[in-house]
């Protein structure tokens, strides 16, 4: 079996949680259905990520309490490239409470986590072996924004690299703002960029960051007031400039909704975010030159509360993981028009809330 053919799922398992750790499934390429194929044990991987090599495998686990100690943890594994099974081989902390999203540095050195509850980011060098090694860096947000409920404090929600590794990008949500910092490659060692960060509209609240391929823009999910921040950036400098912002939704259809993941399409040509209440996946044409938005349309993710999904590496299928109804949704994806079909299988994924084909 090639590992290729994998599709890991990382699941909430407390409070409330039905999950076990991270799942996987066989996917077939030919037609888009999955099976079951194993689990890996572990509390609360929220999200994840993987080595450029497809070696080793870094997640967060969520919490407010980990291995005895305040705050949450980063797990590392190594995947066995036969059968795609997850042997643990450490753990740290992250020296802040629930982190939520996770990434590796494009040259492998290093992996960064986003603490989002007390809005903070944490660093961690990379052994050979693959385990987590010394801490590299530690950044402490400060500040608030225009939603009391949401926004009294920083919550520090997506770390993304750029293609190069030279520019970490942290949303936010908050402090209305993407920070970004420039990242040094001996040490990991991070400081702010020459344009220390981006602010979004009051309240938008920016959740995570799609880089464009071609390296020449950015787009930015704002939870908070659903709507996509199209962004120029400047390769030399990291800088962000925004282009466009536009809702995510259908006219009317704002209230009781909420944003989550953002991602391109291989070839760049489209891009797909995910809208919770209303329960759709958002489509948007990328206008090659400029980077500017045009609305494609909607499609219903077929469960509620979809948290997360992911584009096949062939951008021929997309999968949901509707975390409320416990299901992964699978559509084929026009190479056209970037429209989504449901080939009308759902997979039992009990809360689901990371999607990622290894």
């Amino acid at each position: 079996m090639s590992i290729a053919n994998l599709v890991y799922v990382g699941t909430y398992s407390e409070p409330a949680g039905g999950g076990r750790g991270i799942h996987s499934f066989r996917f077939d390429p030919a037609t888009g259905r999955m099976s079951p194929h194993g689990v890996a044990e572990m509390r609360n991987p929220s999200f994840f990520c993987f080595d450029a090599g497809r070696q080793y495998l870094y997640a967060v686990n969520e919490l407010k309490q980990f291995e005895g100690d305040s705050g949450g943890g980063l797990s590392g594994f190594r995947i066995d490239q036969e059968t795609g099974a997850l042997t643990f081989l450490n753990a740290k902390p992250s020296r802040g409470t629930n982190p939520c999203h996770v990434s590796v540095d494009p040259g492998g050195k290093f992996v960064f986590a986003a603490n989002y509850t007390s809005g903070s980011v944490i660093g961690y060098r990379i052994e050979a072996d693959g385990s987590l090694g010394e801490e590299v860096a530690f950044v402490q947000h400060v500040g608030s924004s225009a939603d009391p409920d949401r926004q009294a404090g920083p919550h520090a929600h997506a770390v993304e690299f750029d293609a190069a590794g030279r520019y970490l990008y942290v949303a936010d949500l908050g402090l209305d703002k993407v920070m970004i910092y420039e990242v040094d490659a001996a040490t990991g060692r991070l400081t702010p960029a020459r344009q220390p960060s981006m602010a979004t509209a009051p309240g938008a609240g920016p959740r995570h960051l799609a880089m464009h391929p071609g390296g020449g823009h950015a787009y930015l999910i704002n939870e908070l007031d659903s709507t996509i921040t199209a962004c120029r950036r400047d390769a030399a400098t990291g800088g962000l400039t925004e282009l466009q912002t536009l809702s995510t939704l259908p006219d009317g259809a704002r209230d009781g909704n909420s944003c989550a993941e953002v991602q391109l399409g291989p070839d760049g040509r489209f891009l797909y975010g995910s809208n919770r209440g209303h329960d759709s996946i958002v489509i948007y044409a990328v206008e090659p030159a400029s980077g500017r938005l045009t609305l494609v349309g909607h499609e219903s993710t077929g469960g509620r509360v979809p948290r997360s999904f992911e584009i096949s590496p062939d951008g021929r299928f997309l999968i949901v993981a509707n975390q409320d109804t416990n299901n992964l949704m699978i559509f084929r994806i026009d190479q056209g028009t970037g429209k989504l079909t449901n080939i009308g299988e759902s997979v039992e994924a009990p809360t689901p809330v990371c999607v990622r084909f290894v």
